[in-house]
Formats: C-alpha cells, sequence, structure tokens
C-alpha cells in the first residue's frame, strides 16, 4: 500500500523593503515552503533567486521524498549557474525551508539550507533555528570569537560561506518529524535584522492562520524601518511523525524523542 502524502499548509509575504528591487523569491505551495534570497549586489540576484525557486516547483501539489529534494538541488544550482552565463557575472542565492515528504511510509519535513536565510521551528511557544548560517561570522560564533549579539553588527555580517551558485555543491539537510503544533517559520535575512528571534516567535504564536501570521511579521519588520526585502513563510502539518518512524538512513531532528527539539545531527548533500 502506497503511503499517503503528508498534510501540510501554509503561505508565505514578501515586500521590498529598503531596497530599489526585491531580489526575494518563495514558494508556498504544498507541499514546499522555501525562501530564496538572492546575493544583493550581485547583478541578477532576483533572477538567481528565482530561478532555485522554478527548480522546485515541480515538487508542489505532488508526492515528495528525500530522493526528489535532492534532485531538485542538483536543479537549482544548474539553473543558478545557466543565469551566470546568461548575464556574463557572479549571481546567486541562499535557500532555505522545508519540503513535507514520505520516507519510508510516514510523514517528515524535509529541512535544507543553503546560504543565512533561516528556518525556524515554533513547538510550544519556543522557537529554535533548525537551519545553520552558512556565513563569515556564523563561524566566527561557533569558534568562540564573538557572540551572537556581536555578529548582528559585525561590519563583516554579510558575508555569506556558501550559497547557490558557488563552488561548493552541498546543502545541509534534516528529517524533522511533524508533531502537532510544530508551526515551521522560514524567511530571509531582512527579517531577522529588524526583529529578535523570541519576538519572532511570540508572533507566529498567537497567529493561528499561516498567511496572516506571514504577514504580520513581514509587517513589523517594515514598521521598523526594514533596511533589505523581507520575505517569510510559515507552514504547519495536520500529520503526525509516529514516534516509532525509521529515518534512516538521513539523520533525524529529536531522533530518540520527537519532543526533543535539538538538531543531532546534518548532512550535507550534493550535486
Amino acid at each position: 500500500m502506497t503511503a499517503a502524502a503528508p498534510e501540510v499548509a501554509g503561505a508565505g509575504f514578501s515586500a521590498v523593503g529598503g531596497r530599489a528591487r526585491n531580489e526575494d523569491d518563495f514558494l508556498a505551495e504544498s507541499p514546499v515552503y522555501l525562501v530564496a534570497d538572492g546575493m544583493g549586489g550581485h547583478l541578477a540576484g532576483a533572477e538567481a533567486a528565482a530561478a532555485a525557486i522554478a527548480a522546485f516547483r515541480p515538487l508542489a501539489g505532488a508526492p515528495a521524498t528525500p530522493e526528489d529534494v535532492v534532485r531538485a538541488h542538483e536543479e537549482a544550482r544548474r539553473l543558478v549557474r545557466q543565469v551566470q552565463i546568461e548575464v556574463g557575472a557572479a549571481s546567486g542565492t541562499t535557500l532555505t525551508g522545508a519540503v513535507a515528504v514520505t520516507h519510508r511510509g510516514a510523514p517528515w519535513w524535509m529541512v535544507v539550507n543553503v546560504g543565512d536565510s533561516r528556518t525556524y521551528a515554533l513547538d510550544g511557544g519556543e522557537l529554535r533555528q533548525v537551519s545553520h548560517d552558512h556565513s563569515y561570522v556564523q563561524e566566527l560564533v561557533d569558534a568562540g570569537e564573538i557572540t551572537v549579539a556581536q555578529s548582528l553588527v559585525h561590519p563583516d555580517r554579510n558575508i555569506l560561506t556558501r550559497a547557490i551558485g558557488d563552488d561548493i555543491p552541498e546543502m545541509d539537510a534534516w528529517l524533522v518529524p511533524q508533531v502537532p503544533g510544530r508551526r515551521l517559520i522560514v524567511a530571509s535575512d531582512g527579517l531577522m535584522k529588524e526583529i529578535e528571534d523570541r519576538e519572532i516567535g511570540e508572533i507566529a504564536g498567537l497567529i493561528g492562520d499561516a498567511e496572516a501570521a506571514a504577514a504580520a511579521l513581514v509587517e513589523v519588520a517594515l514598521e521598523r524601518g526594514a533596511r533589505d526585502n523581507v520575505t517569510v513563510v510559515v507552514a504547519d502539518s495536520m500529520s503526525v511523525t509516529p514516534a516509532e518512524a525509521d529515518a534512516a538512513p538521513w539523520p533525524v531532528w529529536g531522533a530518540v524523542d520527537h519532543e526533543d527539539t535539538t538538531p543531532s545531527a546534518r548532512r550535507r548533500t550534493g550535486a
């Protein structure tokens, strides 16, 4: 018997903010919930973001597996390379978010990330970052050289260490259990520049409708004078990953206890 596709829903909202044009793009159509942020200052950033999202668009409206997501990432890299050829200059984009997949007969969120846009999970009012920033300041934080607070104002905070369009072929990917009440928030860095994580969780947790929650987060960033494009996607699941579900060979977020919301491992998958 074929396993039923995960039942998920969500929506996204985007605004140009303080930039001349919107170089963000997003996809919020079951089972795909992604945000891409074209690299600011690079020619065709908007086109690169659109190309990365276009690679995942065929997954919308159809059942998906982790292998489908890996192939879509490979296609995203190919399409962004084509943009680079067409414009004759460097171009790239971040890409993060989640695809609801069926793996070994069970529903999961497959969270993916390249760059410094972020995917969060909100559980019982507690917001946790699932993705791990691919940025110079994140490396400094990881090494204990600066604090998180210092990273927010560091002069090199916009330097990425990985993006769709560079020579590093990997993406980070996690299988995250779908549990009752867990909400995913996916955002370009324009949101985090204006709103602290704690407040992101508070706003997203107070608004039941996914579209209204995404719009509210963007509106707050704009009210605070957003200097960058701001894009937010919010996704909810009505499916539940069984406690006995086996994610092998993929790493699991909360592998032993699905209530554990600490990322236990990362896997890099490449083109």
